[in-house]
């Protein structure tokens, strides 16, 4: 609901060209499906993290890939940054309420591979 207004599937078809280059839902899925921003969704999805928790938290990423990753999801409104006075500066960053609804379909699907895979020896 936008502006107390209800959205009809009808309308919600024709607001969203989804396959096509330049839809903004086509742009949303792209971050959250980058080989980073599955990771960030799920790694938040337990608790709010600073950024080297984060960092930490996932193998293999640099800190310049976790900046670039977190600045499309908070612009996305997925992931919500809040910035602490301090010196050095604290950031934390944790999920919107949007952004839990999407990490947790994530987590599902990770859940359904990993069970499908062979033990690991």
């Amino acid at each position: 609901m936008a502006g107390g207004a209800q959205i009809t599937q009808d309308e919600a078809d024709r607001r969203y060209e989804v396959f096509h280059t330049d839809c903004p839902a086509r742009e949303m899925v792209d971050h959250v499906t980058s080989r980073w921003g599955v990771w960030v969704l799920i790694s938040l999805g337990s608790n709010d993290l600073r950024f080297f928790e984060l960092r930490e938290s996932i193998r293999g990423i640099s800190e310049k890939m976790l900046s670039q990753t977190l600045r499309g999801l908070v612009d996305d409104g997925l992931v919500w940054r809040r910035v602490e006075p301090t010196n050095p500066p604290q950031v934390t960053y944790g999920l919107t309420e949007f952004g839990q609804e999407v990490g947790e379909s994530l987590t599902d699907l990770l859940d359904r591979i990993t069970r499908r895979l062979k033990p690991v020896s």
